[in-house]
């Protein structure tokens, strides 16, 4: 679980207000989270696997769990060239930790029993050999993503939550129907670059990042801001934050320290709700 915040116990020499409200005898400014501890192997595996079966029950939450489609990935922090998946064909609200799939290099199933989408290994492997920095990725059909990738184009930095992917976002514009070949994951992974996130032209979008909690909410969170362009081009013409505050407002709301943030409240309410999915 995330770190929380502590509050000292209330003392009989702490200052009491004329309506009987304790105060802390020495307040301070606390602005943000305190850091995490440092995990050994085995629990950092198991926080990325509860947060990854929590993912998707949450992606399910938000209607992104259409038909078969769908994949969030989190790299073992022991053996590095292999990842987590969820196995094709179960449903995103059913998935507990004990269904995820350990998946090599090659493809292959070496924890946990299949099948395995292999779209989500074409894609996903692709990615995580191309990108030593990220840890989970996530891509799905959700409805507004699909929508907004039919255009081909790039988002404009319309709102301030929309800033997260200014400059952080790129295009793939080759469609070629269902990615089954690792070459073509290559090619996405090369549009993808150095981002949180892009845009599969005809296809709907995809987000990684260093935590499963931040590629999480910025699937989310990238999906809400193609739902809030597409709202605000069919009600007029849009007015873009100009370059210079729209970059100051990426380093401000764009962080992946934000983003996990984000992800931990959602997780923390779906695990009271449905703790079997940390069986």
């Amino acid at each position: 679980m995330s770190a929380v915040l502590s509050r000292p116990a209330p003392h009989d020499t702490d200052p009491i207000t004329a309506t009987g409200l304790r105060l802390n005898p020495h307040p301070q400014r606390q602005d943000w989270f305190e850091d995490e501890a440092p995990r050994s192997l085995q629990a950092e595996r198991l926080h990325r696997q509860q947060r990854l079966a929590a993912a998707f029950r949450i992606f399910a939450r938000y209607g992104f769990d259409q038909g078969l489609a769908g994949h969030i990935t989190a790299r073992d922090p022991e053996l590095t060239d292999h990842f987590w998946v969820n196995p094709f064909g179960l449903h995103f609200s059913r998935i507990k930790v004990s269904d995820l799939l350990l998946v090599n290099a090659r493809g292959e199933i070496a924890v946990g029993r299949g099948p395995l989408n292999r779209a989500a290994f074409a894609i996903h492997a692709a990615i995580h050999e191309a990108r030593p920095d990220v840890v989970a990725a996530a891509h799905t059909h959700s409805l507004y993503g699909k929508a907004w990738a039919s255009l081909g184009r790039k988002l404009d930095p319309l709102t301030q939550d929309g800033c997260a992917f200014y400059e952080d976002h790129g295009l793939f514009e080759d469609f070629n129907g269902v990615v089954y070949e690792t070459d073509e994951g290559f090619r996405i992974a090369e549009a993808l670059g150095q981002r949180k996130g892009v845009i599969l032209k005809n296809h709907g979008i995809l987000t990684a990042g260093p935590t499963v909690e931040a590629a999480a909410w910025w699937y989310i969170a990238l999906d809400n801001a193609c739902h809030t362009q597409l709202l605000a081009e069919a009600a007029g013409t849009p007015q873009p934050i100009p370059h210079e505050m729209a970059t100051l407002t990426h380093q401000q709301v764009g962080r992946a320290a934000g983003a996990a943030r984000a992800f931990d409240a959602l997780y923390q309410g779906l695990v009271e709700a449905e703790p079997e999915v940390l069986l």
